[in-house]
């Protein structure tokens, strides 16, 4: 059976819109397994590197990556807009990869806290220009499904990471054995994937010189939309809670249960990300079919997610003071299908408020907000921790301000058509 040229086009568009996924879910996927799989180490790199010391310390170093990733996301994304999202892709990864596996070779909390800066700054660039660039491929159609598709990676990722913490505990291999493979590999990776990408060609009204937009007046044009400025809340406020879950979930239930480190580490990591890989794909497919009957289906997804998530933070923090493991892993994968329905459709609603060429800088600002106050979340919890506020009381908080992102999600309004 014969195609002529204009049959065959979509599909030959439409194949490298998924090749274009495929290649970067492993990308993803060590985006979050280089930051993520410290948290199951835990135990064995503050053993291993005794000037640590305290809980606020540790607190401080994962904050600094937060800071650190803040503040360079709009600058990644504003790279990836004017320029090329494919070498920002590449370079963030071969570049974090490198400070990965320098990681495995630090031998005092100073340097440790400096290399994990450095991961900050160079993983910054990866997430707004990777987004940007599976939506210049995926129209209204197939967006949400895609963007689930690669979320998967992520998950994926952090799961993995929940696994090194067995990695840690054998005495073949040890913490500095995980920093020292999972670098080697993002450096390998990063130069096929150089060749393999491809940015969109532009039309010459989405060049980012359109319309005497300066890249002043870029930043200006997205500050003043209210629809921007009601994502950015919503985008950042659940954070507070998801990367307080990721980074001390495994020494929550190590020390509420008096589990192994490695047991903590995959409990905390593997039930709520699996749920969270799942429902990514189940939000996305649910979001791109609502949308056909409404422009605000993908909204009203992600509205379903946060209702997920409300509950769910009750019984985080409630399982240890009811001494219920049971109840801490079924809350957690309630945190996890919540998530995925949340997280599938941020950057598909961002591409419904700002024009194509905003689209990778709009997500580096939305990734400052979220990842400045995710710091202080780190940092206080940790904060909280040495002077014993109840888990409780710390989670409860984190419910009532899902409750006000609900609120605010609905108040968004996309532009017909988008």
């Amino acid at each position: 059976m014969s195609f002529s040229p204009t049959e065959s086009a979509p599909s030959k568009l439409m194949r490298r819109a998924w090749l274009i996924v495929g290649l970067l879910f492993p990308v993803a996927l060590l985006n979050y397994l280089d930051r993520q799989m410290i948290a199951s180490m835990k135990v064995s790199v503050m053993g291993d590197i005794k000037d640590i010391g305290t809980e606020e310390n540790w607190g401080h170093m994962l904050a600094s990556f937060k800071w650190v990733y803040a503040i360079c996301s709009p600058i990644g994304g504003y790279i990836a807009d004017r320029f090329s999202r494919k070498l920002t892709i590449c370079g963030s990864l071969f570049v974090w990869s490198l400070i990965t596996w320098l990681t495995g070779h630090v031998s005092s909390f100073n340097e440790l806290f400096w290399a994990r800066t450095l991961m900050g700054i160079s993983e910054a660039f990866y997430i707004p220009a990777a987004l940007a660039l599976i939506a210049d491929y995926h129209v209204a159609g197939t967006r949400s499904r895609a963007i689930g598709v690669h979320q998967m990676g992520i998950y994926c990722g952090v799961m993995a990471g929940g696994f090194a913490g067995f990695v840690a505990d054998s005495p073949d291999m040890g913490w500095r054995f995980m920093f020292d493979f999972t670098g080697l590999a993002g450096i390998l990776y990063a130069i096929p994937l150089l060749f393999l990408l491809r940015d969109v060609p532009r039309q010459a009204d989405e060049q980012p010189e359109h319309a005497g937009y300066s890249h002043g007046g870029s930043f200006g044009e997205l500050l003043t939309n209210r629809n921007f400025i009601l994502l950015v809340l919503y985008f950042t406020l659940p954070a507070l809670a998801a990367w307080v879950v990721r980074d001390w979930m495994p020494a929550i239930l190590q020390k509420a249960f008096n589990i192994s480190q490695g047991k903590a580490g995959v409990s905390a990591a593997l039930y709520w990300q699996g749920a969270a890989l799942v429902s990514a794909i189940l939000g996305g497919w649910l979001a791109d079919r609502w949308m056909r009957r409404s422009e605000r289906g993908r909204i009203y997804v992600s509205a379903i997610g946060m209702m997920l998530i409300i509950p769910a933070m009750f019984g985080v923090g409630n399982a240890p003071a009811l001494n219920s493991f049971g109840l801490a892993i079924a809350a957690l994968v309630l945190f996890g299908v919540g998530w995925g329905f949340f997280d599938c459709n941020n950057m598909p609603i961002l591409s419904q408020i700002v024009r194509p060429h905003l689209r990778a800088t709009g997500y580096g600002l939305m990734n400052f907000v979220s990842m400045m106050c995710g710091g202080l979340a780190d940092w206080g919890f940790g904060r909280m921790s040495d002077r014993h506020v109840p888990l409780n009381v710390i989670f409860g908080v984190f419910a009532l301000i899902c409750v006000l992102s609900l609120v605010i999600v609905l108040m968004i309004r996309p532009k017909p058509g988008t």
